[in-house]
């Protein structure tokens, strides 16, 4: 999958020329606020199993969520980037057993789960760009998340992380492109 229409590329360009502009103690207050948003809803209480992400360069933070939801004894499992875009599985075991891989992510070293291993979470958090009043999500173009959320099955709340302001954007839609049902932001939870 392409990168999407020129449209998508100037949005993409406008929201990541923000982020950039965000300092760090801006990030680390959002990263806190992020956690406190996804903790206050009854998903993480019912959840088992929850499919999540690491953060990099300036996206939303995801480390404090990541260790709360390993310490809260939630079963958590991250994505593997394969040679083909689509992503892998693999179960998160602390922040410091992380390791670098292609495209500048870190990602988990354990034993792989396979493709459809999303299918059994309770909750899915991605990562975005923007989101539109309806929940189409922009991504940052690879197709990645687009193809994993497919194998999600229908009713699985979907979430993607973002800053404030990155929400009720006019998101630009291809055939490929999968909704969300929810985006956290660290002022609160936009359900669609």
């Amino acid at each position: 999958m392409s990168g999407g229409n020129s449209a998508k590329v100037a949005l993409r360009d406008q929201v990541l020329t923000a982020r950039n502009r965000l300092s760090l103690a801006e990030r680390a207050v959002a990263t806190q606020g992020l956690s406190d948003q996804v903790f206050s809803t009854p998903e993480i209480i019912t959840a088992a199993t929850v499919a999540a992400y690491v953060a990099v360069g300036s996206e939303p933070g995801t480390a404090v969520t990541l260790s709360n939801l390993w310490h809260s004894g939630i079963r958590v499992i991250l994505p593997v980037l394969m040679p083909d875009g689509d992503l892998d599985w693999a179960r998160y075991e602390e922040y410091e057993s992380l390791v670098a891989a292609p495209r500048g992510l870190l990602e988990p070293v354990g034993l792989r789960l396979g493709v459809d291993a999303i299918a059994t979470a309770d909750l899915v958090v991605v990562p975005g760009l923007a989101v539109s009043t309806r929940g189409d999500r922009l991504g940052r173009g690879g197709g990645s998340y687009d193809r994993a959320l497919g194998r999600v099955p229908v009713g699985t709340p979907t979430w993607v992380l973002l800053y404030d302001g990155e929400v009720g954007r006019d998101v630009p839609v291809e055939p490929h492109d999968r909704r969300v049902t929810a985006a956290v932001t660290p002022s609160g939870i936009h359900r669609f």
